[in-house]
């Protein structure tokens, strides 16, 4: 390594500091005068601690120190300067009047460079300390270009470093580039190969996943040559070092005079394969390779995942496609059950509105009227929660929330299940407040949970057993409990008895019936209430008791009563009807309540005489069933409106089919209204009569299939 010695002209950064330390100020200012032609940092102090304070705050090229001084000599001072690490080599020029040999040789001893006897002579002064400055640059300069080299030095290997580090991270980003480019083994086997010759190796062999493929550089041509020939086409000393890395998971060097090795490929602790390469020189990164293997490794686990995937999903695919087969037969047969409950139901319900209408008011009838009519609104939700099986799994029950005196719901309850339970000869007894539990819920669901329970407890108890239901509040809390001497619950069945299909053990005759899901839907829905159910029972024959707690209400006003008001004569509408049902009892019976409405009403069993008959009768209203022989609702309905005599008519579809896709259905079919069976006869007669004032105001109508459904 070569400096420049060549002393640069002084620059103010460039000057040096030279101490001058004596106790006259007569004497400084001669040093003053003598040196300061020099052009350099001159520090004046007149005692040794100011020079001391001096030496530590900055460095000097030269100290020129009187001997005598009253505080501390200078040779004292001399000493002390030498214990500070940055002081210990500067040159110290001590001044005196006299100097004998003793005190000479102490000097000297302490690091002194010279003695000057005062007064000084100028020349010789400035000559002296001249050669202490100039050294004193040569050794920063020096020191300087030193720096500068090593910071020369440092920045080139830097460079260099930063230059293969971005090499090498280009590299693996090309191997994973090329690596996850596709989801197929032998493309990326193939894709790691072209990576790794020739640039990497002469040759390079992979085996993964039971597989093996050889890639050779040929020099002649320049091209790459591929092989399929398993393990059996490498050489002994290839074999060997791919063996060995597969079982040990290590790298395994090739054997002399031959360079290179097999890398194993690690996901985890599972060995996928190996890679193995030949390289002309044993100069590589084995670091970058080992890399590379453990990107590949990666790479193909995720192939591997996504060939295992892919069969998998081709399964479940198959699975979906019958389950959706599956699925819609069940919805076939739901809508079509459906459709044959409400039928039924349907003409019940308009016999029970006719009979009110006829028949002078007797209580006993009247009772019978409400039971049947609470009944049969009953039966409809039944009907229509078995619509709504699969949303009522998913928890997607929509509650009507209203102010509900639990006291109301059990009585109901016990009514609906007397039967059932006088059937069994069970005795059923009750204890409830002397005041009305009210709280906010659905009072239909509440019916069904208070139903479930004591329906559960009758069938679990033999015959001639007893059940008793209590009604208790505390804390803003009401607490429902049904228990009973029946059969009781296993140990092993107790933790699922609220589960799906969970049942008990049944005789062989299957007396309880039941599919399993009672108890289910208690849960659930009392859930959706904000409670909790909960089951006990000490085991077989042991009874069981369960517990509903609910959030009731400290104060709630009770709904007001409906004012007991006679309801006046309807008005005669006018209206034209035609009722078209191919069920003769759902057709007539729907007829008369809506003559007794004032309706002039007309009523045929299918499409073809529906269609003779209207451009003789006109009709303003149509009530059509859709489900009929032969031509559908649906045909006559678009058939009517191309029709001048009922082009304008109000078109009511009144059928059992309830699903949103018979909506839509019927609205692209001209229907104005959709009404479900069985429809109430009073929300038929608003819509009738409102059309009715249509027609008066010579404004036609416009009613939403939903509304007219929510008005049902």
């Amino acid at each position: 390594m070569k400096f420049d010695l060549t002393m640069p002209p002084d620059s103010e950064d460039d000057k040096v500091n030279i101490l001058i330390v004596d106790d006259l100020p007569e004497k400084l200012l001669v040093f003053r005068t003598v040196l300061e032609e020099m052009g350099q940092n001159l520090v004046f102090v007149r005692s040794g601690s100011e020079a001391l304070k001096e030496v530590l705050k900055r460095e000097f090229a030269v100290i020129l120190l009187d001997v005598n001084m009253p505080d501390i000599d200078g040779l004292e001072t001399a000493q002390l300067i030498r214990n500070y690490k940055r002081s210990a080599h500067t040159p110290i020029i001590f001044i005196t009047a006299y100097a004998d040999e003793m005190q000479t040789s102490r000097g000297y001893s302490l690091g002194a460079v010279d003695y000057i006897l005062s007064p000084v002579v100028p020349e010789m002064l400035r000559s002296k300390v001249r050669v202490f400055v100039d050294l004193h640059k040569l050794q920063r300069h020096t020191h300087r270009q030193a720096e500068e080299r090593v910071a020369l030095v440092a920045a080139e290997a830097a460079r260099r470093l930063a230059e293969e580090t971005t090499q090498r991270s280009n590299f693996l980003a090309q191997a994973s580039r090329a690596l996850s480019g596709s989801l197929d083994v032998r493309v990326g086997m193939r894709r790691l190969l072209e990576l790794l010759v020739p640039d990497v190796a002469t040759q390079a062999t992979v085996t993964v996943l039971d597989e093996v493929l050889h890639c050779e550089a040929n020099e002649a041509t320049g091209t790459r040559v591929f092989h399929d020939g398993g393990l059996a086409h490498l050489p002994q000393h290839g074999r060997a070092a791919v063996t060995q890395a597969l079982a040990s998971s290590t790298r395994a060097p090739l054997p002399p005079p031959h360079f290179g090795g097999a890398i194993p490929m690690v996901v985890g602790e599972r060995v996928l394969g190996a890679l193995l390469v030949v390289m002309d020189t044993e100069d590589r990164d084995w670091s970058t390779l080992e890399d590379v293997a453990g990107r590949a490794a990666m790479a193909f686990e995720n192939a591997r995942l996504y060939r295992t995937l892919e069969a998998e999903i081709d399964e479940r695919r198959q699975a979906e496609t019958k389950l959706q087969l599956s699925n819609q037969r069940k919805d076939e047969f739901l809508a079509m059950l459906s459709h044959e409950l409400r039928n039924p139901l349907a003409p019940i319900r308009n016999a029970i509105e006719v009979i009110r209408r006829v028949v002078p008011p007797e209580p006993t009838l009247d009772w019978a009227n409400d039971v049947m009519d609470r009944q049969i609104k009953h039966l409809t939700r039944l009907v229509e929660e078995l619509l709504d099986v699969a949303r009522i799994s998913q928890g997607k029950i929509v509650l009507q929330m209203e102010p509900v005196d639990l006291q109301t719901v059990i009585s109901q309850s016990m009514e609906t299940v007397r039967p059932f339970i006088e059937g069994r000869r069970h005795t059923l007894t009750h204890k409830l407040p002397a005041t009305p539990v009210w709280m906010r819920g659905d009072f239909a669901r509440l019916l069904q949970i208070v139903s479930n329970l004591l329906n559960n407890a009758a069938k679990y108890t033999e015959e001639g057993g007893a059940i008793h239901l209590t009604l208790t509040v505390e804390n803003g809390q009401a607490e429902i409990t049904v228990t009973d001497n029946g059969i009781g619950i296993e140990e092993d069945l107790l933790p699922n008895v609220f589960e799906l299909f969970e049942q008990g053990k049944r005789s062989l005759d299957r007396s309880q019936g039941g599919l399993g899901v009672g108890l289910t839907l208690v849960h659930r829905l009392v859930q959706l209430h904000s409670g909790q159910v909960l089951a006990f029972s000490r085991g077989a024959g042991q009874g069981s008791e369960f517990r509903v707690v609910l959030p009731c209400l400290v104060e709630v006003n009770a709904p007001a009563e409906p004012a007991q008001l006679v309801e006046p004569e309807r008005q005669a509408l006018g209206c034209r009807v035609l009722v078209v049902d191919d069920n003769v009892d759902a057709a007539e019976s729907i007829a008369m309540f809506l003559k007794f409405s004032g309706n002039e009403v007309k009523t045929v069993g299918d499409g073809p005489q529906a269609l003779a008959c209207a451009p003789v009768y006109a009709p303003e209203v149509v009530v059509l069933d859709i489900g009929l022989p032969g031509m559908n609702g649906y045909e006559v309905a678009a058939r009517l409106r191309q029709l001048p005599q009922t082009a304008d008519a109000l078109l009511i579809a009144l059928t059992g089919y309830g699903q949103e896709s018979d909506r839509s259905h019927s609205q692209a079919a001209g229907f104005n209204a959709h009404l479900v069976k069985p429809t109430d006869p009073g929300a038929l007669a608003d819509l009738i009569e409102a059309h009715h004032q249509s027609i008066q105001r010579k404004a036609p109508v416009n009613v939403p299939l939903d509304a007219a459904n929510d008005m049902s």
